[in-house]
């Protein structure tokens, strides 16, 4: 007999309930009475009045005919209503799919009939693109306006603070009988097609909310700024983790450096996060050569990997820069390239090499590997290329009625990622390239990756992308897309001689084109719009 069983020791209220972020504001409001959680320009909430709000969302969708399984909409950048839907949604049982603001009106209207939206909350700012995307989707949707700012028609029935006086500040919250219930929807970018909806759980939201502020070292002395989309894995977790620190939220509706500089001042901000274009903004802004501000600033990049030059530019500025690793169906981070203290005796540009790796595994995941074709782990040489695998309890449930391609990167028992990487003696596993982006030349694997990091290094170049082009007697040859910093210049023979004195000559670039990079959203270069551009230069 198994006395440990659970027929013996059975679960019971008392001891097991079910993993849910919506928690953490509940608790927040309670321990954190008088302390602003939300500052959004001249406004500020304080925790409780945080949770009054979201609740009265919530019990306004429910009066409304929401309910568990049903899905809302989000239209917004990141504003107050943005982060109150990540607790007012769930709290009506329902699933929240904030959408990208930056896709077209086809795309939106595909993604509201995909995901089968029953409520559209939309920030007027979109008017133009969400009436389009209206008039294409055949839903019949209530929509909500969030009237922040007087740009843009109204569309629908009532505003978002309208809205919310409908709804009880005492509402009690659903609470999922089943931690693997869907919290939230989420659409890759869809670069090949239309966009595969990924579904997370209160499971893994509730980890990546505890695991991502621990991983940076929030307290609830921190102030967080919202330089990361929230509609992006739901701002990395970040909307319910600063809450479960009962840390304050700064709200930005527009990315500019002078913006962050400011609320960094005014608002002591000691946490933000973004994608490499952030950090490379912020260290190419005019006043970054005269500032350093007087407290460390962490910010965490990930999404692509940032150049070592880059993160060695912001290390005078008084900003502690934290590399993340992860995917839209890993909740945002699945690795962290974690310091070591001995890296503090080398010297400034080697620390920022050993940043610029994608790092070890993060605590809300089992394993995180790089294995071969056979799916066995590549050896620890710095050098075997094969692919990142995860698996662990911040892997999406899977995509959203599309059981085929779940199957293609969940079957095998780990979620294959598609990234390129090699792992270091040290146990940090670098990514060399995304596995299309490898460039196949004269039969030699030549990483993308590596020589844009080469380009970084060059110092009239802002940014940099590399992609393959197609060569009749080589197959592929490397073609590099350059922007200029402003004011400086550089030609095509200068570049490759810079390139040919830092990397083997067959890895150089054949071709250089200057001009401004494609970019999604949340600051990702577009490579299959740079592959496009390549062909057409043949």
């Amino acid at each position: 007999m198994n006395h440990f069983s659970e027929e013996h020791l059975p679960k019971r209220p008392a001891n097991y309930q079910p993993l849910t972020p919506i928690d953490f504001l509940d608790r927040a409001a309670w321990i954190h009475r008088n302390k602003p959680a939300v500052f959004y320009q001249d406004q500020q909430w304080t925790y409780p009045e945080l949770a009054a709000r979201c609740r009265r969302l919530a019990s306004a969708l429910q009066r409304h005919g929401v309910g568990p399984g049903d899905t809302v909409a989000l239209m917004a950048p990141n504003i107050p209503p943005m982060l109150e839907a990540h607790f007012g949604v769930p709290m009506a049982g329902a699933i929240l799919n904030a959408l990208n603001i930056r896709l077209d009106a086809r795309t939106l209207a595909h993604i509201l009939e995909h995901g089968e939206a029953k409520v559209l909350i939309t920030d007027r700012e979109f008017s133009p693109v969400i009436r389009e995307a209206l008039e294409q989707c055949p839903r019949d949707l209530l929509v909500i306006d969030i009237d922040d700012e007087p740009v843009g028609e109204l569309l629908g029935s009532r505003t978002y603070e309208a809205f919310l006086q409908e709804g009880n500040p005492e509402f009690e919250p659903h609470r999922p009988a089943d931690e693997w219930e869907a919290i939230s929807l989420n659409y890759t970018s869809g670069t090949t097609g239309n966009p595969k909806g990924v579904v997370y759980h209160h499971r893994g939201a509730y980890l990546a909310g505890l695991c991502n502020p621990m991983m940076l070292g929030m307290q609830p002395e921190s102030t967080y700024l919202w330089t990361l989309p929230m509609f992006h894995c739901n701002g990395w977790g970040f909307n319910w983790g600063v809450t479960a620190m009962g840390a304050s939220h700064v709200c930005l509706r527009k990315f500019t450096p002078e913006a962050v500089f400011q609320l960094i001042r005014k608002h002591h901000v000691t946490h933000l996060c973004g994608a490499p274009i952030i950090l490379n903004a912020l260290a190419n802004a005019p006043e970054a050569a005269s500032l350093r501000f007087e407290h460390p600033v962490v910010i965490a990049t990930g999404g692509a990997a940032p150049p070592s030059q880059v993160i060695a530019a912001m290390e005078p500025m008084n900003f502690r820069v934290t590399h993340l690793y992860g995917l839209t169906e890993s909740y945002g981070p699945a690795t962290i390239c974690q310091w070591q203290a001995e890296w503090n005796d080398l010297p400034l540009v080697e620390q920022a090499r050993k940043n610029a790796r994608q790092g070890v595994l993060y605590p809300s995941l089992s394993e995180a590997a790089v294995l071969d074709a056979s799916g066995q782990p590549v050896p620890h040489d710095g050098q075997t290329l094969g692919e990142i695998a995860l698996r662990g309890n911040t892997v999406m449930k899977g995509y959203l009625k599309n059981p085929e391609a779940s199957e293609a990167v969940l079957g095998q028992g780990w979620f294959q990622t598609g990234d390129l990487a090699v792992m270091h003696p040290d146990g940090y596993l670098e990514i060399k390239d995304r596995s299309k982006d490898v460039i196949i030349s004269g039969g030699e694997n030549i990483s993308s990756l590596e020589i844009e990091e080469t380009l970084y290094r060059h110092p009239a170049i802002l940014e940099a992308a590399v992609v393959a082009r197609p060569d009749s007697q080589w197959g592929e040859t490397p073609c590099a897309f350059v922007t200029f910093k402003p004011g400086q210049q550089a030609t095509e023979e200068e570049l490759v001689a810079f390139c040919r004195e830092e990397m083997a000559h067959f890895k150089c670039p054949k071709t250089f084109v200057f001009a401004e990079l494609p970019k999604t959203s949340t600051g990702k270069v577009q490579k299959h719009v740079l592959r496009d551009q390549a062909r057409e230069l043949t």
